[in-house]
């Protein structure tokens, strides 16, 4: 029996919503049960259409149904979720939407299902209004819980809006080309070559190349020789901010994925970089990425608030903390995230942001730069933290990025790229005045 792709996307949300698993986890071993590459594609889209618009389907549901399917059926509920997002979101003619949804319900043990699921999508195909949130509540509208739109609306009155809009737009794809293996303009003229539309939007971050249209990175000029990296523009800023030179000692205190390490060897490989992450299992992926682009660095599982486990007493000349956050600001790579976060979570983060901050502050050498990073735009993980930092540390000198003297924010979907926020503290010299 071939696996029904409708149900597996079914099962695969029901693991996040309902489990509380990361879709990065759940989606990779859901597509493995599938051989073509383009059944693995709309794989992908359902989970992430669904989990975008989990709210408004949510919705729908509630008005064709006399109460949500659950306990055990809690999968079928999803697998309605998943017809109802193809009806109104793609292509796919209905007749097949409907038909191959009904066939998942068999398959996820809902053969007495079959009916209700067949009428619940039937009902949605005659009555589009169904589909009409305009005037439903904020949550719904857009298709976040309650507590994250009243949290933006607080942090960002003129602009929440906005910012939930960008959460639900798909993500571009944005490459780093590795100029330690290829010049930009070389990378540039193979896409070009290559009938691969690309534009290079940012004049203070060359390297970052914006593609016109997704695609599978392997397919690309030079992937194989490590040429380039997929990395959103906004975390690109995290190296240029830094400002690496050749023979200086760096910390990258959280490093996993490996993006932001290979960076700064690219902008200096003679640099000293130690790449940190608690998390063993992820510098699997550091590990074959800077195999990749062809970069060494040394790559430690240690837990960057507990120095006293794993440094050596030299100092560093940069410190570079991407703290770990609630990643609001990267909702539309990450559908899932809106639904794995609670309000809770955001108080126990800053309580570690601040206690990593803390611990690794006395690492810096005097004169030296820590850049303090989140994919966040909660005021409470960024600006709030900084200030708070400020305060108790006497020696701590905020630098302004951009003209911004409390730290920069860039917000989701602002030139196209993710929602970061970046701090730039400098450790002032010992002979300096404190004023």
């Amino acid at each position: 029996m071939p696996v029904n792709l409708r149900a597996l996307a079914a099962q695969s949300c029901y693991q996040v919503v309902d489990l509380g698993r990361s879709l990065s986890e759940v989606l990779p071993k859901a597509q493995q049960q599938l051989q073509d590459s383009k059944d693995q594609a709309l794989l992908q889209e359902l989970c992430f259409g669904v989990l975008r618009h989990l709210a408004q389907l949510d919705q729908v549901c509630r008005q064709l149904m006399d109460k949500p399917l659950v306990k055990k059926l809690r999968p079928l509920q999803f697998l309605l979720y998943v017809g109802i997002y193809q009806l109104h979101w793609l292509r796919i003619p209905d007749h097949a939407a409907i038909s191959e949804t009904v066939d998942g319900a068999r398959e996820l043990k809902g053969k007495s299902m079959t009916g209700l699921i067949n009428g619940v999508l039937r009902s949605v195909q005659r009555r589009p209004e169904l589909l009409q949130f305009d005037q439903q509540p904020p949550a719904i509208r857009f298709s976040h819980p309650g507590w994250l739109v009243q949290q933006l609306q607080q942090d960002y009155p003129g602009q929440w809006q906005d910012i939930l809009l960008a959460n639900q737009q798909k993500a571009p794809l944005w490459l780093r080309v590795n100029q330690q293996q290829v010049a930009i303009t070389d990378f540039t003229a193979a896409l070009s070559a290559a009938d691969i539309g690309w534009q290079q939007p940012l004049a203070d971050v060359p390297e970052a190349i914006l593609l016109e249209q997704a695609r599978d990175i392997t397919s690309l000029p030079g992937y194989q020789q490590g040429w380039f990296a997929v990395q959103d523009a906004a975390a690109q800023y995290a190296a240029r901010l830094l400002e690496p030179t050749n023979g200086q000692r760096i910390l990258d205190a959280c490093c996993a994925p490996g993006g932001k390490t290979s960076h700064l060897l690219e902008l200096a490989p003679e640099a000293s970089v130690l790449a940190l992450d608690v998390d063993a299992s992820r510098l699997e992926r550091v590990h074959t990425n800077l195999a990749r682009l062809q970069h060494q660095a040394e790559v430690q599982a240690a837990d960057a608030s507990k120095p006293e486990q794993w440094w050596d007493g030299k100092p560093f000349d940069r410190i570079l903390l991407d703290a770990p956050c609630s990643a609001s600001g990267v909702i539309r790579r990450h559908p899932d995230i809106r639904w794995l976060r609670k309000a809770s979570d955001i108080t126990a983060l800053a309580g570690i942001q601040a206690r990593m901050l803390q611990q690794l502050w006395p690492l810096l050498k005097p004169g030296g730069i820590l850049l303090y990073a989140t994919c966040s735009v909660f005021s409470n993980e960024n600006q709030q933290q900084i200030a708070h930092f400020l305060q108790q540390t006497p020696d701590a000198t905020l630098l302004p990025i951009h003209g911004k003297a409390t730290g920069w924010q860039i917000l989701p979907g602002q030139q196209q790229m993710d929602g970061f926020f970046y701090a730039k503290v400098m450790k002032r010299l010992e002979t300096e005045h404190i004023s």
